[in-house]
């Protein structure tokens, strides 16, 4: 189907959970290094359902951005100082690697134009600006509403 150049063109977006996952990393890092934290605190304090805000912390932790502590005293922690998570990091935590399109992932080649396309050569370059802009991102900028 081809699109009409009066159409809306739709931004691109991340998925609801990479925001709201941001949007806890963000929440836990204004608590400061080190301070325990719980799927119900952060659920309450940025509105999150307290079942995505669960599965997310188990996502995050498994990514090795969180760290988590069983028993009495329990809870999450991150596991590295803000300034040394990327919003790169959290996106890939929840998404998986960040790949603008199908043509830079070597497993998969199910595009109709690979045979004949001349952009694709180009395009590890772009994905890899995306990246990088997203790498100098930190979430100690985040937290703090700044741009660093």
């Amino acid at each position: 189907m081809q699109s009409d150049r009066n159409d809306p063109i739709e931004p691109m977006r991340l998925t609801s959970l990479a925001d709201y996952a941001v949007v806890m990393m963000a929440a836990a890092a204004r608590h400061g290094d080190g301070a325990q934290l719980s799927a119900t605190l952060l659920s309450g304090e940025t509105g999150v359902p307290l079942p995505t805000a669960q599965k997310l912390m188990g996502r995050l932790a498994g990514a090795g951005l969180l760290t988590s502590a069983r028993g009495t005293g329990g809870g999450f922690r991150l596991a590295r100082e803000a300034q040394g998570i990327s919003l790169a990091d959290i996106i890939e935590a929840v998404e998986g690697p960040i790949a603008m399109t199908t043509c830079v992932d070597d497993k998969r080649s199910d595009c109709a134009l690979e045979g004949n396309c001349q952009v694709k050569p180009h395009l590890s370059a772009v994905n890899g600006a995306v990246r990088g802009a997203l790498q100098g991102v930190s979430l100690a900028s985040l937290a703090q509403g700044e741009m660093k």
